[in-house]
């Protein structure tokens, strides 16, 4: 199979983001390489689990 990539000019205009995850990546553009690495060292029970609280607008 072959596969031709033609990168072209990106223009963004107006991003609305309401919420993000706990595990997220918001990308414009290109990365060559993207590393994520997480540590959890709390004991599950003191894990609490909640509604998602959104990001405050900006007015």
């Amino acid at each position: 199979m072959n596969f031709t990539v033609i990168n072209r000019d990106l223009q963004v205009g107006d991003i609305h983001i309401i919420a993000v995850t706990s595990s997220a990546v918001f990308l414009i553009g290109d990365a060559d390489i993207i590393n994520a690495a997480s540590a959890f060292d709390t004991p599950p029970e003191a894990l609490i689990i909640g509604p998602l609280v959104p990001l405050t607008p900006q007015g």
